[in-house]
């Protein structure tokens, strides 16, 4: 380009011109758009449309006004962008699903939960909800800056007053430039809990903060389901938490049952959810759903799902959980504005600036009323000066032939300023009676009063906060509500905090029928042997309880299939209920599939190198495997060992691999063999043969023996015994082993092999779920040859079902309530 000689050119570098421009375009969007202050918790936009509605007197006690009236005003006035941005921002701010708590009151279509867009603004009227004017309270008390609009025609408030804390509150969510932000809503009444208890503390720490605040409060309700997530979030500032709708099942007298869901997940389209199942039972891949409507009205939110006789309801709620947005995630990232400068915030952090906002507000409002107070006093005091010279100041005034002589005499003769000369002189003669002069000096006492309060707040931070504390607690008080999202400790995928649990002893019982529940491990007392029971769980007709373990509430228990599978929970994850209660389906815990079911529990405190776990089938094959390939299992299970067909897993133990095991039989046989015998082989693999069976014969129970142990045996009708582990010679694997027990129509067959040492008790549960929990000192100590000893009385048609062992130091002392109401089921 050819230069003329007065022509100025400067060289730029392109890229450096590049990335400076849109840096500033980057905080343009960032600062003016799309993320909130963290002092008032609102966008520029949402501050700029109750700062209209405000201006225009569209409080909550007026009548409302058009929707159009006010985006015109914002628009015109304070933000310079579409109209149907504006628009959309308030018809959220006034939706019951989208807010908490809402911040405009709508009066007409505002759109719906199934996904309907609100009518025209041209239609719809709205005004400030009672809540929003807790954000604008005080703001004409020089509490807050003012800065330009975008044209430097009018002013605008660069953050409101906002006496509540609304970042929590209602949360709220934005992309900016390289950043993003996702605040959920949280209850009103617990975030001030939070703040109050943070002014009386600053040194509570995050896990404090949450007993004040356990989580986020959804307006639509739904399940949280555990609280690691809420916690990381609450600690860093960014987590995921897993949301789930409320669902309940129905039974019909036909036996059929019926899913209702009441409450989704936030921010889900109830229209396309129910379309979505509707395509996933079209194309098959849910299956047991016979019928599907929305019965959803004024009243609350019903999506009904009728169940097919033959399908398993917590099976399908799984499916419908696993493919639908009836369980979503829900990314929490806390990015706020603080001093201009976008930050991460933890829950402390947030709680601290919003406190440090109130006292600033505080701080500028009690110096307004302050300089208001002795403005008034001010001129109060050159009323009494006048008062008390009254004759000669109506001579001056006379005599004077201007105002402004009048006005400088006063100044001159009495010593006053001229606010206080011009007030005498705007004096009306009424202000000369006795009545009038008394007001006059009651006025002037209570402001002396006011102004030495006002003196004094300014003068101690802590009647500063005093006073944000009664102010946030009146608003408590008035717009407090029930918290609508419920908090589960048993989480999806291992979702839990383990910091959170208490560390207990705890007994988890498994029935036929795949319910699972834990209990404290002092439930039970021991009784004699020969005892009736205590019942220990309550069950339908056709279940029993199976399996019981006592574990640790942080320890791991891997669940072992009959299908050769491994699951894993860890023990505060299965949820506690009493011990009459039948517990909950396995299968919401675990993604058991059709067919399968837990034969075993294994405890497990760590997944060490130098631990393997010895599996044994009912045909009598073994497989001994590092404990190491199991410590990573995913939500649907892995592989434990590579089963033949029609064979099933029937026991698992956890070695060190140098142990001794014993398998016995249904029909009484038992083999005792080396640990070392069976080599290490991978996780998918088939195993080797334990022990040979007769035909019909089944393998019932594997275990480990030491040296000076008992083996214990108990059969189908009740009948038990010990026998020296010395009567048991070591074999070679694969043997046919050595009869055990004199198995006749008397005593039944085997139904529970275990090695005891005298230090233990035993647990026995029949089909009725009837348990009786016994010192195994109690047990007679026979040869390998013999039928046994009673162990429990059976009713007719009643049988052992299963055989625990529990150790005697678990045992806790129990209450004399406990004591009275299990004597009463103890021997006769």
């Amino acid at each position: 380009m050819a230069e003329t000689p007065n022509s100025q050119v400067t060289e730029i570098n392109i890229s450096q011109e590049m990335r400076s421009s849109f840096l500033d375009y980057a905080m343009s969007v960032i600062v003016s758009r799309a993320l909130p202050d963290v002092r008032d918790g609102l966008k520029p936009v949402h501050r700029r449309i109750l700062y209209a509605m405000n201006d225009l007197g569209m409080t909550a006690d007026k009548a409302y006004k058009k929707s159009a009236r006010i985006v015109g005003e914002v628009i015109g006035k304070y933000h310079p962008h579409g109209d149907s941005a504006v628009y959309d921002t308030m018809v959220r701010m006034a939706q019951d699903f989208s807010y908490r708590y809402m911040l405009v009151d709508g009066h007409g279509n505002f759109g719906s939960v199934d996904g309907d867009a609100a009518a025209a603004m041209r239609y719809t009227e709205a005004r400030m909800s009672k809540i929003s004017m807790e954000l604008l309270r005080d703001i004409n008390k020089d509490t807050i800056d003012y800065k330009d609009n975008y044209d430097g025609s009018e002013k605008e408030p660069a953050v409101l007053p906002a006496r509540f804390p609304n970042l929590l509150v209602n949360g709220t969510s934005g992309i900016a430039v390289g950043m993003a932000t996702n605040i959920p809503p949280h209850q009103l009444g617990e975030v001030i809990d939070g703040i109050v208890a943070l002014s009386h503390n600053p040194d509570l720490n995050i896990l404090e903060l949450m007993e004040y605040i356990p989580g986020p409060d959804f307006p639509t309700a739904g399940m949280i389901m555990g609280r690691s997530g809420i916690r990381r979030a609450y600690e860093t500032g960014k987590g995921s938490i897993v949301i789930r709708a409320k669902v309940d099942i129905e039974q019909k007298a036909s036996g059929k049952e019926t899913i209702i869901v009441t409450e989704l997940p936030y921010q889900v389209n109830k229209a396309k959810l129910i379309e979505k199942i509707a395509e996933l039972v079209r194309d098959k891949k849910i299956e047991g759903i016979t019928d599907l409507r929305d019965e959803s009205d004024r009243k609350g939110m019903r999506i009904v799902m009728e169940v097919r006789k033959d399908t398993n309801s917590s099976v399908l709620l799984n499916n419908l959980y696993k493919h639908t947005a009836m369980q979503t995630s829900f990314g929490i990232n806390v990015l706020a504005l603080v001093d201009g400068q976008p930050k991460v915030l933890n829950l402390k952090e947030c709680l601290y600036y919003y406190l440090e906002h109130q006292k600033v507000i505080i701080r500028r409002r009690t110096e307004f009323e302050l300089r208001k107070a002795e403005a008034r006093a001010h001129i109060l005091e050159g009323l009494r000066i006048a008062l008390d010279h009254i004759d000669e100041i109506i001579a001056l005034i006379r005599g004077s032939q201007t105002t402004d002589i009048a006005r400088q005499g006063l100044m001159d003769n009495f010593s006053l300023s001229e606010k206080q000369a011009q007030a005498i002189l705007d004096m009306r003669l009424q202000r000369l009676t006795g009545l009038e002069r008394e007001k006059i000096e009651e006025e002037y006492q209570n402001l002396l009063t006011l102004i030495a309060e006002l003196k004094a707040i300014l003068a101690d931070e802590e009647k500063i906060l005093e006073i944000i504390r009664e102010e946030l607690l009146e608003i408590k008080q008035r717009f407090n509500d029930e918290r609508r999202t419920e908090i589960m400790d048993a989480g999806v995928e291992g979702i839990m905090d383990e910091d959170l649990i208490p560390r207990e002893q705890v007994v988890v019982t498994l029935t036929h029928n795949g319910y699972v529940k834990r209990l404290p491990a002092s439930t039970y007392r021991s009784q004699k042997r020969g005892g009736r029971g205590i019942q220990g769980m309550g069950t339908n007709e056709d279940d029993f309880v199976e399996h019981l373990l006592t574990t640790s509430t942080h320890d791991t228990i891997l669940f072992f299939t009959n299908k050769g599978k491994v699951y894993r929970l860890k023990g505060y994850q299965i949820p506690e209920y009493s011990r009459t209660a039948k517990g909950i389906p396995l299968i919401n815990l675990l993604e058991v599939e059709k067919g399968e079911w837990v034969n075993t529990m294994i405890r497990v405190e760590e997944f060490t190198a130098d631990s393997y776990l010895f599996f044994a089938t009912k045909s009598g094959i073994v497989k001994r495997t590092l404990l190491a390939d199991y410590a990573n299992i995913r939500t649907n299970g892995l592989r434990a060992l590579n089963l033949r067909e029609d064979d099933e897993l029937i026991s698992v133990r956890l070695t060190d691999g140098k142990q001794q095991i014993v398998m016995g039989t249904k029909d009484g046989m038992l083999i005792r063999f080396a640990e070392e015998d069976v080599r290490e082989m991978g996780r998918v693999s088939t195993g080797v043969k334990g022990i040979r069976l007769s035909p019909d014969d089944a393998v019932v129970g594997m275990e480990l023996l030491h040296e000076n142990d008992y083996v214990l045996i108990v059969t189908e009708n009740g009948y038990g015994k010990r026998t020296p582990e010395s009567e048991y010679r070591i074999q070679t694997r694969g043997g046919k082993g050595l009869k055990t027990c004199n198995v006749t129509e008397k005593n039944g067959p085997l139904v529970a092999v275990k090695t005891v040492t005298g230090e233990e008790d035993l647990m026995l549960i029949t089909l009725g779920g009837v348990l009786i929990r016994m010192d195994v000192n109690d047990i007679s100590i026979t040869g390998r040859n013999t039928q046994g000893v009673k162990l429990i009385r059976l009713d007719d048609n009643e049988t052992v079902a299963t055989v625990t062992k529990i150790a005697k130091e678990e045992e806790e002392e129990e209450t004399q309530e406990d004591s009275t109401e299990e004597e009463s089921a103890s021997i006769e």
